[in-house]
């Protein structure tokens, strides 16, 4: 079964990784191969038990045909296992295509998105709540724009606009008039795929209340048992809010509680982050483990002392069966109250696999357990595996498996000694003896829990330097401390709260937040970027070489040249493929990130980056933490040598905050007004700053800044006259003579044009002044395509060959206009739409000419990275 789970999972994990689902052909392709797969696989394994006893190998040269026959059965069984892992994948390959097809059969139509549409429907999960208003998911029951594959689960946001949003409850009815948009996210290199979270949550709509006024609570519930799991957690949280109200770590401990990490402040989610212990804020499998066992001890104890009540239940039912029982009961309540997500799942299945090997008295080989728990998850949740919770969960308990498999357990070789001489003597060395071996018993146990540490730290680093590009240097030590602080102490506290009734619940909930003060307190100095290695996100090769040194570190003593494990992980050091440049001098890359409304440009040379905008903030889509952070820490970007902020508008500045808080910055050129909060939020960052004024230059690595706009003046009530224009242009990199010794090449510059929100008054200053300057092969267009924007004139002057829009999906704008977008297109320009290819990064290289190639190259995010749940 260990290798049906595995092959199983490796067909899951190879689906997620397709640009399009299979068509008829492929099904056809797939049924054929894995009827074909079962074939050889019972043709190759029946011969283990017809060979076995006339087949047995000798060694005598006169049983030579013996030989050969058990050469010739051991390649049938080779030949066989390798078919039934074939015959996994193909089942694990159909399984998920089968589930992804059923799913994405149900969308909303085009012509539906930004209308108004009332359906009614319920409450589901848990909503959460902010200061903008409340954001929910909605089983959708009926709908009047009469569409049969409407979306039965849709995900929508109650903006606070006057009011405040209602108090809405798991199961509540409601008839709600929204606007709708299908699934899409925010698409960039290196950072987590939104969409295929939506898909996951079976979310084929997002949208949002558009008539709060209309809205209307419906009588009755809906019921089921996911419902009343849902309820139990609201009131849960609800009791803790009350107890706790605005302490600093509330949302810590009702992530502890439900599950639920949405609350937690984002102080601390750094410290968590940059000490690597925030996985303990997760109900993980090693809570559910302990909890599990903690309920099935007790449950065991009680039943055997039945007796002390004048009862004799053991009699009846051993107390082992109990024990086991409850355990498991408990495990499956406390994932309930998790919300059942992958590593909650993962605990529970191996739980109940454990409690029924032992029940059945069998036993289990502890891969086996663990690769039924792989593949139960993944037939529940085939798109488990786009989480990182799936691979960290997985992976460190495979590690800690495999760690201990080689660590026999010690025993005391004096435990049978007979004592001899005085009584009082015998005792005494009794005592000695038992001093020793206890204390014998807690050196080896405290040498296990180092040894499972380390091999968790070491299984993990590659899978963090992935999903997170860093590795915190802290994270050994720390997790030391705070597992154990949590797991022993938190945890079981803030689950007292839960079980006792009020008013004895404050005391447990205060009690855990009080240990959670003292575990802040000291982890807080340790989270500082000095303490975490800044990785890019490494090549899949990369990753591959890591695994193998980590398989390589953690086996068994006598494994030859083991100290040469850690040569693996130099790869990951290396710089990612999505951040190197072609050339090492000369040329530079534009980066136009997909932060939805809004613009964020990163322009790297050789060793130097520049942000240009940084995106909306917490006020809007807060793409500055989701998106533009993730994605500088991907590409191996921890300083950035300017943060340019061209005016003041939240859709360009709103998420500079966020990329203070975590990326150095060397210098701020913005243009805001003097009394602007990002100047003092800067300088207490020890960033450089300076207004931005035309007439600025500097030279990075054969690449030339050139600042056009705006000139130096007061500043006036619009912000859009008083833009950043910069201009990024490569130096004439050859000679006259070293030209006509290469082929004849030339001398050329090539530039890139970043406009921000200009408008045509400031396109005709511009062009007045010097339409040399403007002409430039890359064009950010200017204001997102605005009809106040992109004069045929200023075109004209530009003449660029790739326009890039930075424009949000189905955005209320509606940019870019269509007819300043019918200017483009009569141009015959290379365009990129951020809404439609998400991310589009364009690589300038003088020095490529001369090599044959292109010195302008157009890479799109969902061309290249391409999945079949990406809309465009």
């Amino acid at each position: 079964m260990r290798a049906i789970w595995c092959g199983f999972a490796l067909g899951v994990i190879w689906l997620q990784r397709q640009a399009v689902l299979p068509g008829m052909g492929e099904w056809w392709a797939l049924i054929l191969a894995g009827c074909a797969a079962v074939g050889v696989a019972v043709w190759g394994l029946s011969a283990h038990g017809a060979g076995a006893a006339g087949a047995k190998y000798e060694p005598e040269s006169r049983h030579a045909p013996a030989r050969r026959n058990w050469r010739g059965v051991r390649m049938r069984r080779v030949a066989g296992w390798v078919a039934v892992w074939c015959a996994a994948i193909s089942v694990g390959f159909g399984y998920a295509a089968g589930r992804a097809q059923t799913r994405l059969a149900v969308g909303l139509p085009h012509a539906w998105e930004g209308r108004d549409i009332e359906v009614t429907g319920s409450i589901k999960g848990l909503p959460t709540r902010d200061d903008k208003g409340a954001r929910f998911l909605f089983n959708v029951d009926t709908n009047d724009a009469r569409l049969a594959a409407f979306p039965r689960v849709i995900q929508l946001t109650w903006i606070a606009r006057g009011a405040p949003a209602p108090r809405l409850e798991p199961g509540e009815r409601w008839r709600l008039t929204v606007r709708l948009k299908r699934p899409h996210g925010n698409a960039n290199f290196g950072v987590r795929d939104t969409e295929a979270n939506l898909l996951a949550r079976n979310v084929r709509a997002t949208g949002y209340v558009s008539a709060p006024d209309r809205a209307r609570r419906l009588a009755g519930r809906a019921r089921g048992l996911a419902v009343l799991v849902d309820r139990w957690r609201a009131a849960l949280r609800a009791r803790i809010d009350a107890v706790l109200a605005d302490a600093p770590h509330r949302g810590i401990v009702v992530a502890l509680a439900i599950g639920a990490q949405d609350e937690m402040s984002p102080a601390d989610r750094r410290w968590m982050r940059g000490t690597g212990t925030s996985h303990l804020v997760a109900i993980s499998g090693l809570h559910i483990g302990l909890a599990a066992a903690l309920a099935g001890w007790l449950a065991a104890a009680v039943w055997r002392r039945s007796g002390w009540v004048g009862r004799n239940w053991p009699l009846r039912l051993p107390a082992q069966l109990v024990g086991a029982t409850a355990g498991v009961m408990f495990a499956a309540l406390y994932a309930a109250l998790a919300g059942f997500n992958v590593p909650a799942q993962r605990a529970l299945w191996m739980s109940a696999l454990v409690a029924l090997a032992f029940l059945s008295g069998r036993r289990f080989a502890r891969s086996t357990v663990l690769a039924w728990a792989l593949g139960l998850v993944l037939l529940i949740d085939p798109w488990a595996v786009v989480s990182a919770g799936f691979w960290l969960s997985f992976c460190a308990v495979g590690a800690i498996l495999f760690a201990m498999s080689g660590r026999p357990r010690r025993r005391d070789s004096q435990a049978s000694r007979h004592d001899e001489g005085s009584p009082l003597r015998a005792r005494w060395q009794a005592l000695c003896r038992a001093s020793i071996g206890h204390l014998r018993a807690l050196v080896e146990r405290l040498r296990s829990a180092a040894h499972v540490q380390f091999a968790v730290t070491i299984a993990l680093a590659p899978l963090t330097a992935y999903w997170f590009a860093q590795i915190p240097l802290v994270g050994p030590l720390a997790n030391a401390f705070a597992i154990p602080w949590v797991s022993l102490l938190v945890t079981p506290t803030v689950l007292a709260g839960v079980a006792l009734p009020v008013p004895f619940d404050a005391l447990a909930w205060r009690a855990a937040h009080t240990l959670l003060d003292a575990l802040a307190a000291g982890l807080q100095p340790l989270s500082g970027p000095r303490w975490t290695l800044w990785l890019p996100q490494p090549h899949a090769w990369a990753l591959a070489s890591a695994a193998l040194g980590v398989l390589w570190c953690l086996a068994p003593r006598g494994w030859p040249l083991r100290w040469a494990a850690p040569l693996t992980w130099l790869p990951l050091l290396l710089p990612s493929a999505d951040g190197a440049l072609a050339e090492p001098s000369g040329a530079f890359r534009l980066t136009a990130l997909d932060v939805g409304q809004g613009t964020s440009v990163l322009v790297q040379t050789a060793h130097h980056a520049l942000l240009f905008d940084t995106g909306p903030g917490p006020e809007s889509t807060d793409a500055g933490e989701r998106v533009v952070v993730p994605f500088l820490q991907a590409q191996g970007v921890t300083t950035l040598d300017t943060l340019m902020v061209s005016h003041a508008d939240s859709d360009h500045a709103g998420g500079a905050r966020a990329v203070l808080e975590v990326i150095e910055v060397r210098q701020l050129v913005a243009g805001l007004e003097p009394d602007h909060a990002l100047w003092p939020k800067a300088k207490q960052h020890d960033a450089q700053t300076l207004p931005c004024v035309a007439g600025q230059r500097w030279q990075w690595d054969g690449v030339e800044f050139t600042v056009l706009w705006p000139d130096a003046g007061a500043f006036t009530a619009r912000s859009n006259d008083h833009c950043c224009v910069l201009r990024v242009s490569t130096l004439p990199a050859i000679t006259a003579d070293e030209a006509g010794m290469r082929a004849g090449v030339h001398a050329q510059r090539f530039a890139a044009l970043l406009t921000a929100d200009i408008e045509a008054p400031t396109e005709r200053a511009l062009l007045a002044r010097d339409r040399n300057m403007l002409r430039s092969q890359v064009l950010m267009v200017p204001h997102h395509g605005s009809r106040t924007s992109s004069t045929e004139p200023f075109l004209d002057s530009v003449d660029p060959s790739i326009a890039l829009f930075q424009v949000g999906y189905e955005n209320r704008f509606h940019h870019p206009n269509d007819g300043v977008f019918a200017r483009y297109l009569a141009r015959d320009i290379e365009l990129g739409r951020s809404d439609r290819d998400g991310a589009v990064r364009v690589d300038v290289d003088p020095g490529a000419q001369a090599k044959g190639g292109a010195v302008l190259t157009l890479e799109r995010y969902r061309d290249t990275q391409r999945r079949y749940w990406m809309e465009r």
